[in-house]
């Protein structure tokens, strides 16, 4: 009998679009059944044991380190500005008493607690919100707004305070963060033919990356160059030694925050 596909958790985030795209097409030979929600809801799902495996936050994977395995070679990381990123503020950021962050994804809150922890109010309150930036900082002193949302935030508007978390990470450390990884739970045993159909949708992530740019365009009005850099030039793919590296580094800090509950070693899965 045929092995049951391997219910693989992925985000449709446009970042994500280069290796997704590809990946759907290989999905069914491989043995993949994909499912599709935003990061917070796929770290939940592989939590209760809904999916095999999933691209998650990075946070949630460094929760659960002591019992997950990191699919190896493949992340979303950056490098500096990605311009998706973006703390906002009409008020300097050591008076934001609340700010209002975007509930799909934990990883960039964990980063703006890590980079600006000290900087708010010891009382700073953090709320979850949907992502629209007109309505988050209408109630909120400050923001965090990622993805898409962030590439209409005016950065030259008189009074606006704009910091880019990956910049400000890479200014701060020189190392590579690591926004998602790829988590398996235990006993999952990927085959080959996962592995190899990662290792092409990866090697093809640029075949198809002018019509994402231009489709995404359509969708969101923002400039199709703008998308195309940041897919092209922004954003890293790799889990090599330097993801690695930035990905150990934030584990770290985020444990002396508080963020973590303990500091476990890269355990990664064996085809």
């Amino acid at each position: 009998m045929p092995e049951k596909p391997l219910k693989f958790g992925f985000h449709n985030f446009l970042n994500a679009q280069p290796i997704l795209v590809p990946l759907c097409r290989l999905a069914r030979e491989a043995g993949l059944d994909m499912v599709f929600d935003v990061p917070a809801v796929l770290a939940e799902k592989l939590a209760a044991g809904e999916l095999d495996l999933a691209m998650v936050p990075t946070i949630e994977y460094l929760r659960r380190a002591q019992e997950y395995l990191l699919l190896p070679g493949l992340s979303i990381a950056s490098r500096g500005r990605v311009d998706t990123v973006l703390l906002v503020s009409r008020k300097p950021f050591a008076e934001a008493a609340n700010v209002a962050v975007d509930e799909r994804s934990r990883t960039s809150v964990a980063l703006l607690e890590i980079l600006f922890g000290e900087t708010f109010p010891a009382t700073v309150r953090f709320s979850p919100l949907p992502p629209d930036p007109e309505k988050m900082l209408a109630g909120h002193d400050a923001a965090l707004i990622i993805g898409d949302q962030a590439f209409r935030v005016p950065r030259d508007e008189p009074g606006l305070n704009v910091v880019d978390l990956s910049e400000e990470w890479f200014r701060r450390t020189g190392k590579t963060f690591v926004h998602a990884v790829v988590a398996a739970r235990p006993g999952v045993k990927p085959t080959r033919q996962m592995l190899a159909a990662l290792a092409e949708a990866k090697a093809h992530r640029k075949d198809g990356v002018e019509e994402i740019a231009s489709l995404r365009a359509e969708q969101t009005g923002v400039d199709a160059g703008t998308i195309l850099d940041y897919l092209e030039n922004r954003i890293i793919y790799d889990l090599g030694e330097e993801e690695q590296a930035g990905l150990r580094h934030f584990q770290q800090l985020a444990h002396q925050r508080g963020l973590i509950d303990t500091l476990a070693p890269l355990r990664f899965i064996q085809a």
